[in-house]
């Protein structure tokens, strides 16, 4: 464990707080070999001094964040199953910035800002199939590398270049499938912004997946809330309390990389220690398992748990045989703790893409438009088969006010439509908050505290 010690975080309860060794515990009894930067202790005491609700509420807060912000960080903008033929496009909206990502000739991707420089007007509104970028005011048209090709009247825009009508572009890059922006010039490269991500998930094969479900739906809360209602298992108790029986909520691990990446492990197939006074068989476990987890099980499906084997473990293989004829390869060699546990990666700001060999989750944030509204999308991505070229993306499929995310996404959305219950009430609570202040656990919520202290070094740039 690291040298530092949680001085305030003493249990109020019959169990203890444990710091990501319960965790640990788990992995080095694992049926296979768990990875072994899983394993280190990355955790760090950040402070204990509480945030401002105003971060969230404040209007000004929000336009520091649009300028200062928003334009210097890497951006998750599409996947490359969105746009895998040349001309295709995705149209990639955040924050007052517009971009069209065009798949070139060569295969490469480029993001042009989404703006005629004729008039102002958004040259797309949609994604689509393209030959050329033309502006449906008044029909000036881009090639698809964003050079001019045709000015209508020409002879009236003899004191305008081509050099001056070039679209400008943000950079784009290149990871594990997903398709980066970032608008201002200069600055880390995104192999330098991912830190350790690329390598935690070389394993994991996130170029080998493609988005089979994806929704989408506006919460009434800043985006900042609604990305920390998943930066910890701390809620589980009070907003996901079915789950418990098969959820080591307060066993999970958090660890802290760099600026811009942390995580948190939440093993499943471990009862809460909340329920410490209630025993449970291994059998009961895995029942409640199947019955309330919409992302590692098929619905529907029974799993006994053998004389002397616990549900994890039978989680475990189960999935071990599952997940290889999904992908078509052996994965004889993944842990028990990659088949099934929660492993939520969080890349500053807006992207936290799931670890592990189950069915991926991917979570993007935007705010939409103001720091009252964000747009909460949620992708699953599935297996390509070894030898398969992607199929293309699934379409986002926007909810309305009244439909919930179960609707969409199962067993899955049943959790996430309790996840966002509890944020218009988070939104407005901070706004009527009398001593504007919000406490954090040292441990537990150290994500968060992570994420804040990282949004203050960009808005502490000069400009």
């Amino acid at each position: 464990m690291s040298d530092h010690h949680y001085e305030e975080d003493k249990p109020a309860s019959g169990f203890s707080c444990n710091h990501g060794e319960a965790w640990d515990k788990l992995a080095r009894n694992d049926s296979r070999r768990v990875p072994a930067f899983l394993l280190e202790d990355n955790s760090r005491y950040l402070g204990s001094e509480p945030l401002s609700p105003a971060r969230y509420t404040s209007p000004e807060f929000f336009q520091l964040e649009l300028e200062r912000m928003w334009p210097r960080v890497w951006q998750f903008a599409a996947r490359v199953e969105e746009l895998p033929d040349p001309g295709d496009t995705v149209l990639y909206e955040n924050a007052g910035r517009s971009w069209i990502l065009v798949r070139q000739e060569d295969g490469s991707v480029r993001a042009f800002h989404n703006v005629c420089l004729h008039r102002g007007r958004k040259l797309r509104t949609s994604n689509g199939h393209v030959q050329e970028l033309r502006c449906p005011y008044h029909a000036f048209t881009w090639k698809l590398d964003g050079s001019i090709h045709q000015v209508p009247c020409r002879w009236d825009f003899a004191h305008v270049t081509d050099e001056d009508l070039q679209l400008p572009e943000a950079q784009v890059e290149e990871w594990a499938g997903y398709i980066f922006v970032k608008d201002a010039e200069g600055g880390p490269s995104l192999a330098e912004y991912l830190g350790v991500l690329p390598e935690h998930f070389e394993r994991w094969n996130h170029e080998r997946r493609y988005t089979s479900q994806w929704a989408a739906k506006v919460v009434k809360a800043n985006w900042k809330a609604v990305a920390e209602a998943f930066m910890e298992a701390f809620h589980v108790i009070a907003t996901h309390p079915q789950i418990m029986p098969f959820t080591g909520d307060a066993n999970s691990k958090y660890s802290l990389f760099g600026d811009h990446v942390n995580l948190a492990i939440t093993p499943f197939g471990d009862t809460s220690p909340h329920l410490a006074d209630k025993v449970l068989s291994q059998q009961e476990v895995i029942d409640a398992f199947l019955k309330y987890n919409g992302r590692v099980v098929p619905q529907g499906e029974s799993i006994n748990v053998e004389q002397g084997r616990t549900a994890r473990e039978t989680m475990g293989a189960f999935n071990r045989a599952r997940f290889s004829k999904l992908s078509g390869q052996d994965l004889d060699h993944a842990s028990d703790a990659e088949l099934q546990d929660a492993m939520t990666y969080n890349v500053f700001p807006n992207f936290s893409p799931w670890g592990g060999f189950s069915p991926t989750v991917v979570y993007r944030w935007r705010p939409w438009p103001d720091q009252d509204h964000t747009l909460m999308e949620v992708r699953i991505l599935d297996y390509v088969q070894e030898g398969q070229p992607a199929p293309r993306a699934a379409a986002m499929q926007m909810l309305s006010e009244e439909e919930n995310w179960a609707s969409a996404l199962g067993v899955l959305g049943s959790i996430l439509d309790q996840d966002m219950g509890n944020l218009p009430h988070v939104q407005t609570g901070m706004k009527a908050s009398k001593n504007g202040k919000l406490q954090l656990a040292n441990y537990q919520e150290s994500r968060i505290r992570h994420f804040h202290q990282t949004l203050d070094k960009y808005l502490e740039m000069p400009e």
